[in-house]
């Protein structure tokens, strides 16, 4: 009877030890499958963090359009006499110049980049104090003869020049229906034969003079201005009037509003940059009442955009050295990406400014 009450309980060990490693194997499986299945829940999150990471654009870095590229600059000396009106390149120029010459006239420069423009003109003599201009640009300089000042310079400054006078009738002409002086043009393409015939550099890896900005530049101190007038002689006044569905002003020459040669679309800018340089005439002996300009030094002036006028200073350290724009804190400043005037005029011009709200 003992022998078989032993036998029971160890029957009933077995039973109960086998029970133990069953529940043991079930827990066991149950804790790998967990693991399995936490693992395979965290190699989900990581691929649904990556869709969503790779979903996410990287911001768009803007960058202004002015200017930009490697293309070297083309600056162009342009007719601004009542008889040379219209103009053909106004329009496309990215940079403008203006700037007084003799008998209270103006003349301009015009700055192009990465252009092909089939007229250009009407073109005119090169005045030695737009070479400190072209040479801030690093542009290849353009024009239809020269003063004997300018002649010297630009031979005295290693300038990449061009003039007309000496090319071929086919890439500068006289058109028929304006009269000489006032008619002569070009095209950027027969521009650019020449230089790469003359083996000048046609790339740059310089800054522009400005310095363009992608985002809006909106004037928050300042003066407003949409109506601004610009006298450089009794008979020759520039005026700029602000539209506000564009955001750029109309420019007028002689109280005429100013259009292009071959479209008749008028002539707007984005920004306008004045400054006021002391001009006196030379004592060369010709009796022709040549001006030069009194410009490497830091002289006043006035950004205006957008409906407003802010004063600036206006730094150039040499004939070849970029002028420096700054605003009354020190600090450079931004101009907003589009076509400028920079208009350079008498010291004691009597420059006004009108809201017209």
């Amino acid at each position: 009877m003992k022998g078989k009450r032993t036998k029971n309980a160890e029957n009933k060990s077995k039973r109960i030890f086998i029970i133990v490693l069953v529940v043991l194997i079930i827990v066991a499986g149950i804790l790998v499958a967990l693991k399995f299945l936490d693992g395979n829940n965290e190699e989900v999150q990581i691929a649904n963090t990556n869709e969503v990471l790779n979903e996410i654009e990287e911001p768009e870095v803007k960058t202004p359009k002015t200017f930009a590229g490697k293309s070297r600059p083309i600056a162009v000396m342009i007719d601004n006499h009542i008889n040379a009106m219209p103009q053909a390149g106004l329009k496309e120029a990215d940079l403008v110049y203006e700037i007084i010459v003799e008998g209270g006239e103006t003349r301009l420069m015009l700055v192009f980049k990465d252009k092909d423009i089939d007229k250009i003109g009407p073109i005119r003599s090169s005045r030695h104090y737009f070479l400190d201009y072209a040479l801030e640009n690093d542009a290849i300089y353009v024009h239809y003869g020269w003063s004997p000042q300018a002649r010297s310079d630009i031979d005295t400054l290693g300038v990449n020049n061009i003039n007309g006078i000496f090319e071929s009738s086919s890439a500068f002409w006289r058109v028929s229906d304006k009269y000489a002086p006032h008619n002569v043009v070009t095209t950027t393409d027969n521009i650019m034969e020449i230089a790469e015939r003359k083996g000048y550099r046609t790339t740059t890896d310089e800054n522009p003079v400005l310095n363009y900005v992608a985002d809006e530049v909106n004037l928050t101190d300042g003066k407003k201005a949409t109506d601004i007038t610009i006298p450089y002689s009794d008979y020759n006044s520039v005026e700029y009037v602000y539209d506000k569905d564009s955001k750029e002003y109309v420019r007028y020459s002689r109280g005429k509003k100013q259009v292009d040669w071959e479209t008749g679309d008028e002539i707007t800018t984005k920004n306008i940059i004045i400054e006021f340089a002391e001009n006196y005439t030379l004592n060369d002996g010709s009796g022709k009442g040549r001006q030069t300009l009194n410009n490497i030094k830091k002289l006043k002036g006035y950004y205006i955009t957008k409906g407003k006028a802010i004063p600036i200073t206006c730094t150039k350290t040499s004939r070849s050295s970029k002028t420096v724009y700054k605003d009354s804190d020190g600090k450079e400043i931004d101009v907003n990406d589009g076509k400028t005037f920079i208009q350079i005029c008498p010291i004691n011009a009597d420059v006004t400014f009108v809201d017209e709200d």
